[in-house]
Parts: C-alpha cells; sequence; structure tokens
C-alpha cells in the first residue's frame, strides 16, 4: 500500500508538470492569425449563448425560434453578420493585455448592431419579438464578450506565469508611465509588477490597474513582505540628479535600480529644447571664441624634426595635433604611458600619413639620459616641447619624490641633452602654480622654471624659453570635467572653498599661443599668457549645474536638484594663483602673449640645487627633498613648516 501510494505521489508532479508544459508551450507558441480566429469562434459562440439565455430569462417560445429552420435560419446570417462586422470593426486585433476602453467601446458597437440585426431578422423571417428582448439580447452580448476578454487575459497571465519564478518589481510612480509599465507588465512571463509606491499623498492607498499605491516611507516593509527584487523608477518628469540620489538609497537597501524613459523618450518626440547644443565651456567661462593664428609658428616649425615629450597628455597630445598643421619633416611622440601613447598614435597616424609627416612614437621616461640622447641625436631632433610633467596638486603632495624628479630632473635632463645636440629651440610648458608656490607641485615647476633658465643663460646656440599660464579647461587636472561626472551621478558638486579662484583657458588656445610664444622666442624669456580674470570656482559649479538644467539645492532652494558643498583646502592648496613673480610685464607682437623677465640663479646655484635634490631622491629622504625646493624656490614653504630658511640672493 505504502509503495503504490508513493508511485501514485511520483507520478502526479510528472503529469501536472507535462500539462503544465504543454499549456505553456501551446499559449506561447500560437501564430497571429490563430489567436485571432480563436478570438472570433469565442465571440460568436459568447453570441449564441447569449441569444439562448436572452429567450430563457424572457420566457420567449425557444422552440419557435430554434426549432424551425425559419428560427435557424435567422440565427445563422445573425452570427454570421456579427461576426464580420467584428472582423471590421478589428475587435479580434485586439491583444487581451491591450484590452482597454477603446476595446470595451467597440464591443459595445458590436452589440447595438447586433441586436439591430437580429430584430430586422426576426422582422423579415415572420419571427417577432418584443422590443425588451432585443435590448436584453444586446447587453447581455455586451457583457459576455467584455467578461470574457478580462477572464481570457487572467488564464493567460497564469499559464505564462506556469513558466517558472517571475522577478517580482515594485513600480516607483503612479502616473501615466507606470500605469503602462504596470499593464505591459500583465502578461509577461518574467517580471511580475506587486504594488506602486508613489510620494503624491493624493494617490496613496488608491488602486491602479489592479495595484496598490503605497507610501515610499514603507519600502522595507513591502519589499519584505512581497519578495520584491527590483525597483523600476517610473518618474520622467524628476530631474536625472534626484533619480539618482533616489537609487542609492534604494541600491543601499539590496534592491537591483532600473529607470524606465518617458514615452516620448522611448518614441524620439522629445520636445526641441532638449535637442539644443549646450553652450561651449569656452563661452561658460567668459571666454570669446580663439581664432587660431599659427601662421610664425608654421614658418618656425616647417621642415623641422620636433620632438613632444608628454605627447599623450591633455597639452601633449594637442600640441602634437596644431603642430601637424605646421608641416614639420618628423613629429617625435615622447610619452611614458603607454595607453596614452597609443592612443595619441592611433589619433594622429591618419593625420600625418595624408601630410606626408613622419610620426615616430617613444615609450620612455625623460628622465633616462641615454634614451633621451638617443632620440634626439637618431631623430636628429630641431625643436624640443617639454610638456612631460606630473601636475595634480594632490597627488604629488602624497608622492613628492617622485614628482620633483619627473618634474625638474626630467627637464634638466632634457634640456641638457638638447643644448648638447645642438638643437634650435627648448621650450618649456609650465604653470601659474611655479609663482610663489604653496605645494610641491609648483615648487618642482618653479625649479624646473629656473634650470630652463641657468640653460638660457649659458646656451651658445639653441633658444631656450617657457610659456607660463593657467588650467586648461578641459584636460585630465582640471575640475571641469570632475564636476561634470559629479553632476552626472546626480551630486553633490565638491569645491574646496567658495572664495577659491583659478584661471582657464581653452586647450586649443593654450597650445595655439605657445607655439606662437615658443616661435618668437629670442632666449631666456618667461611667457606669460593672456587668461583673462579668474573664474570663482563656485561660480563655475553653479554655472555647469544650469547649463545641464538642473537647480542648485541650497538653504534658499531646498527642493534644488544638485547641491554645492564645500570641502576645505586640499594640503598646499592656494585660494588665488598669480602668473607673475616680479613687477609688470612687457607686450609682445600678439596680444595675448606678454613676457617678463624674472631672477634666475646663477650657474653654480642651479648645480648645487640639481646636486642636493639627487641625493635626496637616491636615499629616498623626503624631507631633504622638501628643504631643496624651500631653499631655492621663492616663497615655497612646506605646509606646517616655520619660515627660518632665508632665500638666496637673486632667487
Amino acid at each position: 500500500m505504502k509503495k503504490s501510494a508513493s508511485r501514485s505521489a511520483t507520478r502526479a508532479p510528472t503529469f501536472l508538470t507535462r500539462l503544465r508544459d504543454d499549456l505553456t508551450a501551446r499559449a506561447t507558441t500560437l501564430s497571429l492569425n490563430q489567436k485571432r480566429s480563436i478570438l472570433l469562434a469565442v465571440d460568436i459562440c459568447l453570441t449564441a449563448v447569449s441569444y439562448v439565455l436572452t429567450l430563457l430569462i424572457l420566457a420567449e417560445p425557444l422552440a419557435v425560434m430554434l426549432g424551425t429552420w425559419t428560427g435557424l435560419l435567422t440565427v445563422g446570417i445573425m452570427l454570421l453578420i456579427s461576426s464580420v462586422v467584428s472582423v471590421i470593426l478589428k475587435i479580434p486585433n485586439i491583444r487581451l493585455k491591450a484590452f482597454d476602453s477603446k476595446g470595451i467601446g467597440l464591443i459595445g458597437v458590436l452589440a447595438l448592431i447586433s441586436a439591430a440585426v437580429a430584430a430586422a431578422l426576426h422582422q423579415i423571417g415572420s419571427l417577432p419579438l418584443s422590443v425588451a428582448t432585443f435590448v436584453v439580447f444586446g447587453m447581455m452580448m455586451f457583457v459576455a464578450l467584455s467578461s470574457a476578454r478580462l477572464i481570457m487575459l487572467e488564464v493567460l497571465v497564469a499559464i505564462y506565469r506556469m513558466r517558472g519564478h517571475r522577478t517580482r518589481v515594485l513600480i516607483y510612480g503612479a502616473g501615466a508611465t507606470g500605469i503602462q509599465l504596470a499593464r505591459a507588465l500583465t502578461a509577461d512571463d518574467q517580471i511580475e509588477a506587486v504594488a506602486f509606491v508613489d510620494d503624491n499623498p493624493s494617490l496613496q492607498g488608491l488602486t491602479v490597474t489592479g495595484l496598490e499605491v503605497l507610501r515610499p516611507v514603507d519600502i522595507d516593509r513591502i519589499v519584505a513582505e512581497r519578495a520584491v527584487a527590483r525597483v523600476v523608477l517610473c518618474m520622467p518628469s524628476m530631474s536625472r540628479p534626484k533619480q539618482t540620489q533616489l537609487a542609492r538609497r534604494l541600491q543601499a537597501q539590496g534592491l537591483e535600480v532600473q529607470v524606465l524613459p518617458s514615452f516620448t523618450q522611448l518614441i524620439g518626440q522629445e520636445p526641441l529644447v532638449e535637442k539644443l547644443v549646450p553652450m561651449s565651456e569656452a563661452r561658460l567661462m567668459g571666454r570669446q571664441v580663439f581664432d587660431r593664428q599659427t601662421d610664425k609658428a608654421a614658418r618656425e616649425f616647417a621642415g623641422r624634426s620636433v620632438l613632444v615629450s608628454g605627447g599623450g597628455g591633455s597639452i601633449g597630445s594637442e600640441l602634437c595635433r596644431q603642430l601637424l598643421d605646421c608641416a614639420p619633416r618628423k613629429l617625435i611622440v615622447f610619452e611614458l604611458s603607454e595607453l596614452a601613447l597609443y592612443e595619441i598614435h592611433k589619433t594622429l597616424t591618419p593625420l600625418a600619413a595624408d601630410a606626408g609627416i613622419d610620426l615616430v612614437p617613444i615609450l620612455g621616461s625623460v628622465t633616462e639620459g641615454r634614451l633621451v640622447r638617443h632620440v634626439i641625436e637618431t631623430h636628429q631632433v630641431d625643436v624640443v616641447l617639454h610638456a612631460a610633467a606630473y601636475k595634480h596638486v594632490s597627488l604629488v603632495e602624497t608622492n613628492p619624490l617622485v614628482g620633483l624628479a619627473n618634474n625638474v630632473l626630467g627637464t634638466s635632463t632634457l634640456a641638457r641633452e638638447a643644448a648638447r645636440a645642438g638643437c634650435e629651440r627648448f621650450v618649456l610648458v609650465s604653470s601659474d602654480k611655479a609663482v610663489r608656490p604653496t605645494n610641491i607641485m609648483g615648487a618642482s615647476k618653479r625649479l624646473a622654471e629656473l634650470v630652463v633658465q641657468d640653460q638660457a643663460a649659458r646656451s651658445r646656440g639653441t633658444i631656450f624659453t617657457m610659456v607660463r599660464f593657467g588650467n586648461v579647461i578641459g584636460s585630465s587636472g582640471s575640475v571641469i570635467p570632475l564636476f561634470k561626472e559629479q553632476i552626472a551621478q546626480g551630486g553633490p558638486v565638491t569645491v574646496t572653498h567658495r572664495d577659491v579662484t583659478r584661471f582657464f583657458m581653452t586647450v586649443e588656445e593654450a597650445v595655439s599661443l605657445v607655439l606662437m610664444a615658443g616661435s618668437m622666442a629670442k632666449g631666456g624669456e618667461v611667457y606669460v599668457l593672456d587668461m583673462g580674470k579668474p573664474v570663482r570656482i563656485w561660480d563655475l559649479a553653479r554655472h555647469l549645474i544650469e547649463e545641464n538644467r538642473y537647480t542648485v539645492r541650497s538653504d534658499e532652494n531646498p527642493d534644488g536638484d544638485i547641491a554645492i558643498v564645500e570641502v576645505g583646502l586640499k594640503p598646499g592648496e592656494k585660494l588665488r594663483e598669480e602668473l607673475i613673480i616680479g613687477e609688470g610685464h612687457v607686450v609682445t607682437m600678439h596680444e595675448k602673449i606678454f613676457v617678463t623677465h624674472e631672477a634666475s640663479l646663477s650657474e653654480i646655484e642651479v648645480a648645487s640645487a640639481l646636486r642636493s635634490l639627487r641625493e635626496a631622491l637616491s636615499s629616498g629622504n623626503e624631507e631633504a627633498a622638501a628643504a631643496v625646493a624651500m631653499r631655492w624656490v621663492e616663497g615655497y614653504r612646506k605646509p606646517g613648516t616655520v619660515d627660518t630658511v632665508v632665500a638666496p640672493q637673486g632667487a
């Protein structure tokens, strides 16, 4: 007996499983025409049933109506006409999960026409019935056909659910988009909507498309009670930053979060304002669009072999691009980063090929003396544009030895080998942070300037010069890419200090002016670019937020989209940058290029500084390396130290 019962128990699930799989397979593999035929057949059958039930309810002579050839013919013609009208109205074409008020209206029209046709046919066939009979028949037909579709939809959903586990989702937003999603998921075989949540108190407690609208504060309880695995945000009117912030909170609760775009986004019918081109970054900074003039630069670089160090960086890569317009004989791209060198070489190769310029990628560091000498001699370099530098203030502050080695000793090595090989020109790309620096990066750039000034004083053939300017819009060290990333993530945008200001210029303008200044140099000049008025970083953050069509959240506007947060100055960071060490500057032939003659160190002092720096680096002594910078760089003091060192004469 026990064995028999056990066998029955094993058979039952197998039979049910097969039945379930069979029903599921049949329901999901029907063609569109087969589905339409089934719906039409159901409508015809229900029309006939409605007619019979009407006669029974109103005690009409059923035998007379259906027991004669005339009665059967009348009913048959009525059913035929009803089916034709149904096809004309395309009622069988309406998908069950898309059946709505429009479909109900069409069934109402079909019931009205069928009742009228039935009355006319009975009159013609001399089978008169009361007017009430046809009114009741039309009403019963309307109820039967409408109810049948709702029942069939529930059956279909049940069959789909037999396919296996469905992901249970919570729809955040009970507006038009959320309702459309809920309807679309009704017969989905993988996703099941369990409820809405909405911030609107007037919707909370209602039932929409069969789902409750609950409060967002109860999400934890809803997720636990209803086994929710995913939340779908259906609030296209909510700004992207607020959606991002909401998504983060939900993800912190272990939920998967998805965002459904608005219907107009899905079909590509966004308003025209969405297609407007954003304001350029140059105009955002208040700078006029720069008209590049490279005629003089082109004459100086044409037919030369030009080496660009740091050619894969933001400044170096733009130098390479603009140099191709100057028609050099050969362009050597010297870069430490393999990835950066690969990318810039890939970009420049077709351009260089079209211009007939020999493009040479060199992987290595400017601190490697043998490599630098080999490259300069092998490729007979005429012009060196030195843009290789570590420039992220906070990173160099954390890694001072590496920063000093690359920025100071690298410059010394490259400048020395350029002079030894008799290159025509050497141009150092410098920074406004070299002026009375408060960080090790600025101090390293000032030391690099002093090295180049020393080479210029001793050189008999090579023209040594340097070009100093401020921040470049969009470069890897600029705050603008960081702000854009923070805005895309929903904020907040972090600013070190409310009153911090910086100079800005586009990379295209900066590089064009560097080439122009390098071409007009006679030797030893410190060129300074016209950076315009300094920009308040707090205002820049606000402009970028508003440029992206968001609002700033503040005490005055607590419902704003993105907040700006003051996080405090980083070690070594200034409130305001400067461009000139001495007093005043002299104009040049170009309105945006000025020249300043600044104090320099003697040959012995530079040699002493470099020797002390090499000793500190070889022993890994950060304190000794910082002491070198404090001794020889005017204004530099390591954060937290007391000013006890007297700057040497001439510094």
